[in-house]
């Protein structure tokens, strides 16, 4: 089976790697939009534009099913998309309410939301946790994070400094969702901000768990061949991948 994973940025390779580490494609296709990322400040209509073009994109490659792993598009444009695709598509933001659901001991629990200003402002992960009973949720827009980590800064005073301008003395909420696939790459940092009191719930992991529920992904590949294309210095992308990915 042959799959695309689109992102605006580098942020998908999260997607990627839990996607390598099952085994579950003999292919993968990865396009990241770098020359227009970040999406999370554009206006809908720009992100919709953006996504149908990379369906275009997709269409020369004879895929199966493509990923979304980007929430700003996954809140904005996947009807459009599946409109104009001859191919499934599957975004993460469903996805991450699905591995909520089954981390999470209870519907009370304390969840705070992290994600681009766009993706804060469609407000698509509180309508879907609210019709799973979870009420107890902050929003917040975290976007300066993104182009922190397309410039490859997992931890240091720059991420450390914009942490507390995002959460100041934030009490531990019960989980957090990184609902931008930028985020899981400062991960760690943002679990020890919180002192490791958080569980962290992130599209990667998230994404297999829902294949696994919606397709037939039983048969399992040795190898699984991976193509990295991106519409700007594809060599960065590359040098993050096989940093990310140990390939």
């Amino acid at each position: 089976m042959k799959i695309g994973v689109f992102d605006s940025g580098i942020g998908g390779l999260t997607v990627v790697k839990s996607l390598l580490e099952h085994r579950l494609f003999d292919e993968i296709i990865y396009f990241g939009d770098t020359a227009r990322v970040p999406y999370g400040v554009k206006d809908q209509n720009t992100i919709i534009r953006y996504a149908l073009e990379a369906v275009e994109f997709f269409k020369n490659f004879d895929i199966d099913l493509l990923i979304v792993a980007c929430n700003t598009v996954s809140a904005y444009a996947l009807d459009e998309m599946k409109q104009n695709a001859p191919f499934d598509i599957v975004g993460v933001v469903e996805p991450g309410i699905l591995a909520a659901e089954n981390s999470l001991p209870g519907t009370d629990a304390n969840i705070l939301v992290l994600g681009t200003k766009a993706t804060i402002a469609s407000k698509a992960y509180e309508k879907l946790l609210h019709r799973h009973d979870y009420y107890n949720i902050e929003a917040k827009a975290t976007g300066l994070f993104v182009p922190i980590v397309e410039e490859g800064l997992f931890g240091g005073e720059v991420l450390n400094s914009t942490m507390r301008h995002y959460f100041g003395d934030m009490p531990p909420p019960d989980a957090i969702i990184l609902g931008c696939t930028h985020f899981p790459l400062i991960s760690d940092a943002i679990g020890k901000y919180f002192n490791n009191k958080s569980l962290l719930i992130h599209s990667g992991e998230a994404i297999v768990e829902y294949l696994q529920i919606h397709y037939d992904l039983s048969m399992h590949f040795d190898t699984t061949d991976l193509k990295l294309f991106a519409s700007e210095n594809p060599d960065a992308l590359k040098a993050v991948a096989h940093k990310w990915l140990d390939l």
